[in-house]
Formats: structure tokens, C-alpha cells, sequence
């Protein structure tokens, strides 16, 4: 069975930190996962207001918003565990944009890997 089963939130959470303490990963984060939000939420405007360009200005965002996080996990020393297939790829993606991310900062978990970016990692 797949470690990550039954709770794919309970297994990001417990390795996020590891995965997250570059002073510049933690900045992109910052400036990618609202990207990806507001790219979505123009997606779904778009489709829902039959409007072409939220949709293609949706789209760029989130095309976007996983480079910049991409670039980020690329400059971490723990590397993310690679994706089984699609579906575990969509479902980590949207878990970590709306839940895990966000959850990450407001606990103060983010705050406490950047004042601890310059120490040396165990």
C-alpha cells in the first residue's frame, strides 16, 4: 500500500518542513501559491462567465505558479518524493496549493524555517 494512504494531508504535513527550508524556496512559495489561487479562481470565472481571457490569464498563472515553486523544490537539500502518476500529481498539487501551504504559514511554520534558514540542517 502506498505510504502516503489513507491521508495524503497527514503524510505532506509531516515532511513539509524538511521540504521547505531555502530562504528562497520559502519566498517563491509566498509569491507562487496565491498565484495559483488566483488562477484558479480566474479559471472558474472564466468557464463560468464564458470569458476567454480569465481563462487564458487563469491558465498562465498557474503555468506560472508551478515553475516559480518547481525552481524552489529544485534549490532544496531534501528532495520531494517523486510522483506515482497523474492523479497523485493533481492531488498533491491542490492539497499543498489550498491546504497544506496555506496551513504551513498561518501556524507560523513557515516563520519559524526562515528565522531558521542559516542554521545548519540535522
Amino acid at each position: 500500500m502506498n505510504k502516503r494512504l489513507p491521508n495524503l494531508l497527514a503524510w505532506q504535513w509531516r515532511g513539509y518542513p524538511q521540504s521547505h527550508r531555502h530562504p528562497a524556496n520559502l519566498v517563491l512559495h509566498l509569491i507562487a501559491v496565491p498565484l495559483f489561487i488566483l488562477g484558479a479562481l480566474l479559471i472558474v470565472s472564466g468557464l463560468l462567465g464564458l470569458d476567454i481571457v480569465q481563462l487564458a490569464v487563469g491558465l498562465l498563472a498557474l503555468v506560472a505558479a508551478i515553475g516559480l515553486q518547481r525552481h524552489g523544490h529544485r534549490l532544496e537539500a531534501d528532495i520531494q518524493e517523486p510522483f506515482i502518476d497523474r492523479t497523485d500529481r493533481v492531488q498533491r498539487v491542490l492539497s499543498e496549493q489550498f491546504i497544506t501551504f496555506p496551513r504551513f504559514v498561518l501556524s507560523g511554520a513557515w516563520w519559524q524555517a526562515w528565522r531558521d534558514r542559516h542554521k545548519p540542517r540535522r
